[in-house]
């Protein structure tokens, strides 16, 4: 059975740009009403715009991942408005300097550390009460094939894309809700500003674009085609 995104309750990190905002507002076009998490307001009011001429709706939440300790007042805050979570899709990602391992400086460690690990380890614990009040919960974690490879000068990133791969296989494991499914989405190379950044002289044009990437996910999550613990490729 297809899964029906009519009315169901999305929260995207990351969502004022690049995959993730593609990904908010695809959500949002197949019915869901998306809960829009990022650090740019100005950026989350134009995906809003573009949510509502498409006839769907958002709520937005400007925020700084990094501002861990207020990441757990964010599951009451949803249970009381909406009950429930039936999609997360942890996407916010900070790609730090590419640099030989002593040359990264502690600060910039620790902020990478921060947005795409211990953020998404706090959401995991404020917001697994109400993914499990759904019916069919549905949690993405995006990770990256560069822990697949051997990554000179991506210390800081690499380090912790794999550290987030075994929180995520550890949570699916200890899963035991029926129907709920927990999942890493690889969404290969996009077009995006982190991948411009890290690879400035690369052709954007032969690269997939965020629109692909989100489609692959929401055609992912519609046909329902991986079980719990699984590494979803785009």
């Amino acid at each position: 059975m297809a899964y029906d995104f009519t009315d169901k309750i999305a929260l995207v990190t990351g969502a004022s740009r690049g995959i993730g905002r593609a990904i908010a507002l695809e959500l949002a076009k197949k019915g869901a009403h998306v809960i829009a998490l990022a650090k740019t307001k100005a950026a989350l009011e134009e995906l809003d715009d573009e949510i509502n001429a498409a006839g769907g709706t958002a709520t937005l939440i400007p925020f700084d991942l990094r501002k861990e300790k207020d990441l757990l007042g964010l599951g009451p805050q949803l249970a009381e408005k909406f009950g429930r979570l039936d999609i997360l899709v942890a996407n916010a990602g900070l790609l730090g300097p590419l640099c030989p391992m002593p040359h990264l400086k502690p600060h910039d460690f620790d902020s990478v550390m921060s947005v795409n690990l211990i953020a998404n380890h706090r959401l995991l614990i404020t917001l697994d009460p109400l993914l499990k009040a759904a019916d069919a919960g549905r949690a993405l974690f995006v990770t990256s094939g560069v822990t697949k490879m051997e990554s000179p000068y991506w210390a800081a990133y690499g380090i912790s894309k794999a550290a987030l791969d075994k929180m995520v296989e550890s949570y699916a494991a200890e899963n035991t809700v029926d129907g709920y499914k927990i999942n890493l989405f690889d969404p290969g190379v996009a077009a995006t500003a982190m991948r411009a950044k890290a690879f400035p002289g690369e052709d954007p044009n032969a690269l997939s674009s965020p629109e692909e990437v989100a489609k692959s996910l929401i055609q992912t999550l519609e046909t329902d085609q991986f079980s719990n613990g699984d590494r979803i490729a785009a």
